[in-house]
């Protein structure tokens, strides 16, 4: 029998974390989960969806990425890699003054993740939409490469999810 790899145990690490949130803590709400095998790319992702209680109108993409390429230095064991899983999370907002929110949503994502993230902002519209307004997606790209040496540190991490969430959440 061999070991599980890395991603495997950093996706029960967070979906029991991201499910201790939802079932006992009740500080957020399980939208959607999709845990993904792309055959093609031969590669794995989870995406957990969820809201935070008391901000229904913030959305997180909680995304776990592994490549052929992480799984083939793990399993293969190469020498001088340090076999891990990319981080990313999308989150969505309607916001309706694009220039002052995105500002703020740009500083919020600053002051929480410092100098480990990069991040765009896409901001989108339904063609015959009669409500004023933009949908913004903020997808968050985290450049530490997560390994298992980051296990104790995904409790500590969702909160500063949860935070953001909550400041995102007051930006109008």
């Amino acid at each position: 029998m061999s070991d599980p790899t890395v991603f495997e145990n950093l996706k029960v690490a967070f979906e029991n974390h991201v499910y201790d949130l939802d079932n006992l803590e009740q500080t957020i709400h399980i939208v959607h989960r999709k845990d993904q095998l792309d055959f093609a790319m031969m590669a794995r992702e989870l995406t957990i969806r969820f809201s935070r209680v008391g901000f229904p109108s913030v959305i997180v993409d909680l995304k776990l990425h592994s490549s052929l390429q992480e799984l083939a230095n793990e399993l293969l064991e190469i020498k001088g890699t340090d076999p891990g899983c990319t981080l990313t999370l999308v989150v969505s907002k309607n916001i309706q003054d694009v220039d002052k929110e995105c500002k703020e949503i740009a500083s919020i994502l600053r002051t929480v993740w410092e100098n480990d993230i990069s991040y765009t902002q896409t901001l989108s519209f339904h063609h015959e939409q009669t409500e004023p307004g933009f949908m913004n997606r903020i997808t968050i790209h985290f450049k530490p490469k997560l390994t298992e040496e980051h296990m104790g540190e995904i409790g500590a991490f969702l909160k500063s999810v949860l935070d953001m969430m909550e400041q995102i959440g007051n930006v109008s």
